[in-house]
């Protein structure tokens, strides 16, 4: 694995999994305007079958130097709060999935310390309650689904707080972006890309 470059904000990501025998993998690098690959920022863990999930990004592939991570506060709790973490264990977040409107469009609330809030949904109901349909039907569901989803984050006055769009590819590919919001900055990167890389590794959750 290419090692990562200097660690800096960026409003475009390219999230890129990868499956091993006994974790799942996603490599995180930033992009252009254009969605054109700048270089690998982090990569983080998720290990299959955990009791409690917890997942966590590393600066290098040797996995000496913890970046930060989310790990829920329950465990095999359908309705568990998330929280994000720094790589010295300090809270920069935390996300929780709401079980009932997910039912028929997943439906999560990503949340920062200074109390601030932003509500994500998928973008396309209908592709959502297709999602639902097939992995409901018997022998069907067993087949991974086809239909791609991609999720939009809003903060309270209505603007976007984060995207992440799924491509078409034999392995998941997202493009996320976090833009500026009302002062000018976007939300904690750390934050936003543990809330993507949640989206994939809990979306059966």
């Amino acid at each position: 694995m290419t090692e990562p470059v200097a660690d800096a904000p960026a409003e475009r990501y390219v999230l890129r999994q990868k499956l091993t025998m006994m974790v799942n993998r996603y490599e995180i690098l930033r992009a252009d305007e254009n969605g054109r690959e700048l270089g690998v920022l982090c990569f983080a863990e998720q290990k299959r079958m955990a009791a409690k999930e917890q997942v966590t990004f590393y600066t290098d592939s040797a996995k000496a130097h913890p970046l930060f991570g989310f790990n829920a506060r329950k465990r095999l709790d359908l309705g568990s709060t998330y929280d994000v973490t720094d790589g010295q264990g300090r809270p920069i977040g935390w996300f929780k999935k709401h079980f009932k409107a997910s039912l028929v469009s997943s439906t999560w609330t990503l949340g920062l310390p200074d109390g601030r809030e932003f509500v994500g949904a998928e973008r396309n109901t209908k592709v959502a309650v297709a999602r639902r349909l097939w992995e409901i039907v018997p022998v069907v569901g067993d087949i991974p689904v086809p239909f791609l989803f991609h999720f939009d984050f809003a903060a309270p006055d209505g603007s976007l707080a984060l995207s992440s769009t799924k491509k078409a590819s034999v392995k998941d590919v997202y493009h996320v972006s976090l833009p500026p919001l009302a002062d000018g900055r976007p939300i904690d990167w750390r934050v936003g890309l543990a809330m993507a890389v949640a989206l994939d590794a809990l979306q059966s959750r």
